[in-house]
């Protein structure tokens, strides 16, 4: 072996040893387990047609006095659509977005803002392969006394205003 050889190898051998400790495997934070359940919200008595109207007409004020063409679902504690509107002009293939947005909401027990951070800030990628996860932010559990009576879903704008609308119908019922 000549001199060259052995100072590539030598040269080679030591860039390998201090390489060797970004090679192994870091822990992973979702390994922890912790005492205490996230969004452990038990269902209780499914949101009635009334309720579900009032917090309907009151995303739709909000959504009018801004101008924003809305798609609006109001789901119950299981996750079945009770009340929705379209308003005029809102977009046709936010119907089914609005109801998505609800449905995740309340399955989930969480606000679909949640898996839209994950997505996109979190480095969760694995959240797309969740059957029914919405990761766009615009479906919002309503709960009340301490349980989940149902949710609501607004599509139609950005994520942003429909975010803003859905939390006005929710503030109309839930004091």
């Amino acid at each position: 072996m000549s001199f060259k050889s052995v100072s590539l190898f030598t040269l080679f051998s030591a860039a390998a040893l201090a390489a060797a400790p970004s090679f192994a495997q870091q822990p992973n934070p979702r390994d922890n387990v912790a005492d205490t359940m996230n969004f452990n919200i038990p269902y209780g008595t499914p949101i009635s047609l009334e309720r579900a109207d009032a917090a309907i007409n009151a995303a739709v004020a909000e959504a009018k006095k801004r101008n924003w063409p809305m798609n609006i679902a109001v789901m119950d504690s299981g996750g079945n659509l009770v009340a929705f509107k379209r308003m005029d002009g809102a977009q046709l293939s936010s119907i089914v977005i609005a109801e998505g947005k609800a449905r995740s909401a309340v399955a989930f027990r969480r606000e679909t803002k949640l898996f839209e951070n994950g997505m996109q800030e979190g480095g969760l990628a694995y959240l797309a392969t969740l059957p029914g996860v919405v990761a766009s932010r615009g479906g919002i559990p309503i709960v009340e006394a301490g349980k989940m009576i149902g949710s609501i879903g607004c599509s139609g704008a950005s994520g942003a205003q429909d975010e803003v609308v859905c939390k006005a119908g929710v503030a109309a019922i839930i004091k």
